[in-house]
């Protein structure tokens, strides 16, 4: 229900941005978040925006470098990350949260993508 796209092999300083796409049902009324897992450790909140986009939320590590956004005209959310650093380096999940205003808390959201892969390199 949910398409997580845009990952893909970049040098580090270099940007992309990632695209979650999803029917209308999953994204109505739902906050998304970006999640990301990196080989060898757990899956970690990255960002994540309110149903109206007023209110969003970033990792310390991420902070100032990527930007989570939403157009729920085409149920779309994107995460546009500049400055990008070999520690990004990971696979990155989007998921629709149970409420209108989103957490940093995996059990909160209830739909996942399938994960899009992101690689920076040195």
């Amino acid at each position: 229900q949910l398409q997580a796209s845009g990952g893909g092999l970049v040098q580090a300083g270099g940007s992309l941005r990632l695209s979650c796409a999803a029917s209308k049902r999953t994204f109505s009324n739902n906050a998304v978040g970006w999640f990301r897992q990196a080989p060898g450790k757990e899956r970690e909140i990255v960002a994540h925006i309110s149903f109206r986009g007023g209110v969003t939320y970033y990792a310390d590590s991420v902070k100032g470098r990527f930007t989570i956004s939403r157009d729920n005209a085409k149920n779309t959310v994107y995460l546009q990350m500049n400055s990008l650093k070999p520690e990004d380096t990971a696979v990155y999940y989007c998921a629709s949260h149970r409420t209108s205003y989103g957490s940093s808390r995996q059990y909160d959201y209830n739909y996942w993508g399938q994960g899009t892969q992101v690689t920076v390199s040195s």
